[in-house]
């Protein structure tokens, strides 16, 4: 009996790859959605009258890689075809009471793809396993083996399937777009880079595998190739937060910042500044010494999550009040107290008081408000050894040394504060002429910290305190 040759149509399974790149929907909570489509998109198909035709008609090309189909085995196929499009269950049903165990590899094929239009992965990847086995060939069988097993997170067996079906000549785009996303999943990026690019070059214009290499290529350190990829992206998408966002870690990665900076300042024109992205923004300012843009970038932070963490914030004032921006941290401050002062944790106040404190001192403000605060600060917590020594300070400065060393005596009992505090009584000492009594305590700092400038400071006070004797 003469053998035909039938020629399914493809399930249009991979156009998954669409969503998993650009909105990171798992691939299993994708697919049920998706599975629903297809059964619309399957209706067509079989309803064509130019598909129906083929269905019955002898096409003896390419047998290396589709199985046989005898007369009678097309005849079961066109019973069940109606049946497709119409109630699925009852078309597995028959197709199942119809079948051999010897049967075309095709008809296995067929049960699978019924299948997988109702979600029965593990039955469908066992008649796609069937009919490879029957005819090894097989590259749709292959290429929907390939795709279960993404969905299922089985990477490896993923690569296996995808590879064999391109070995059979069955390389098309989606085909290397999920083999590079299976690659990508096992982090191996080159090898997903590699698979993306053929994707592109058959299928150019797909944001999906573009945007797979891009992410490959950032993941290698490749940052030119990042930057020159998403200016494609961007050009195509320009209100898509995420592209300008990496293309702006890109030029960090490039020692670009101020080009990182631009867009920065983009995605907050767009309206979709995080606090993440403002705070980075401020800090490469702060990192060009452009102190006002960092400012203004850090207050916009506070102002875009009222419900933030205040360490962010206060840390960026600090950063510029290190800076000798005084201005600019004092603007930053003020904002902090503006907007979450009555409802700041004891820690937070305290830091934001501190804060504004040194800055007091530093801006030659009132020393007696600026002493009220620090000595409020260590009423409520003794051991702060930053208000401690800040008050010394301030009582140094205002040649008031015995109670400027009763708070770094106090000091020098924190460990974090030991060294800080006791060059800080030393010198407050020697101011007093008392270099012998200064010496034991250089000493012990620089036991517990060597630092070049204390120990040629010890070697003076030593060398005036034996000529005292």
């Amino acid at each position: 009996m003469k053998e035909l040759k039938l020629q399914i149509p493809d399930y249009r399974f991979l156009s998954i790859a669409l969503f998993l790149l650009t909105f990171g929907i798992t691939v299993c909570a994708f697919t049920q959605t998706w599975a629903s489509q297809l059964s619309q998109s399957e209706l067509e198909i079989w309803n064509d009258p130019v598909f129906r035709k083929q269905f019955v008609a002898y096409y003896g090309i390419n047998a290396e890689v589709e199985p046989r189909i005898t007369p009678e085995e097309v005849a079961i196929l066109e019973k069940v075809r109606p049946l497709m499009g119409e109630d699925l269950p009852k078309a597995e049903g028959t197709l199942k009471s119809r079948m051999k165990p010897d049967c075309s590899a095709i008809l296995d094929f067929t049960l699978g793809g019924i299948q997988f239009q109702q979600d029965k992965m593990i039955e469908a990847l066992s008649n796609y396993q069937k009919a490879v086995a029957k005819f090894p060939s097989f590259r749709r069988a292959w290429r929907n083996i390939g795709l279960i097993y993404v969905r299922d997170g089985k990477n490896d067996d993923a690569i296996s399937a995808f590879t064999r079906m391109i070995e059979l000549g069955g390389g098309d785009a989606y085909s290397y777009g999920l083999l590079g996303f299976a690659y990508a999943a096992k982090q191996d990026y080159q090898a997903a880079e590699a698979a993306y690019r053929n994707a592109m070059l058959l299928q150019p214009e797909n944001t999906e595998w573009r945007l797979g290499i891009t992410r490959c290529v950032f993941k290698q350190q490749k940052f030119e190739d990042v930057v020159t990829l998403l200016e494609v992206l961007i050009g195509r998408y320009p209100d898509k937060t995420d592209f300008w966002l990496l293309q702006a870690q890109a030029y960090l990665g490039m020692k670009q910042p101020l080009k990182a900076a631009v867009n920065l300042e983009a995605v907050d024109c767009l309206g979709k500044s995080t606090v993440d992205s403002l705070h980075t923004l401020g800090d490469i300012y702060v990192s060009e010494n452009l102190t006002d843009l960092a400012a203004s970038a850090y207050r916009r932070a506070i102002d875009v999550d009222a419900k933030q963490s205040h360490a962010r914030p206060l840390q960026s004032a600090e950063l510029l009040a290190a800076r000798g921006a005084l201005t600019q941290a004092r603007q930053v401050a003020t904002h902090i107290r503006e907007v979450w002062e009555k409802q700041m944790e004891e820690a937070d106040r305290r830091k934001l008081l501190k804060l504004e404190a040194r800055l007091s001192m530093a801006e030659g403000a009132s020393s007696a408000e600026t002493v009220s605060v620090l000595e409020e600060i260590v009423k409520l917590d003794p051991l702060d050894g930053e208000a401690l020594m800040l008050l010394g300070q301030l009582y140094s400065r205002q040649n008031e040394p015995d109670r400027a060393i009763f708070y770094y005596e106090r000091a020098e009992s924190l460990d974090a504060f030991e060294v800080r505090a006791k060059i800080r009584h030393a010198q407050a000492l020697v101011g007093m002429g008392r270099y012998t009594e200064a010496v034991p305590l250089l000493r012990r700092a620089q036991e517990v910290k060597p630092l070049d400038d204390i120990a040629r400071y010890l070697e003076q006070v030593e060398r005036i305190a034996k000529t005292r004797r």
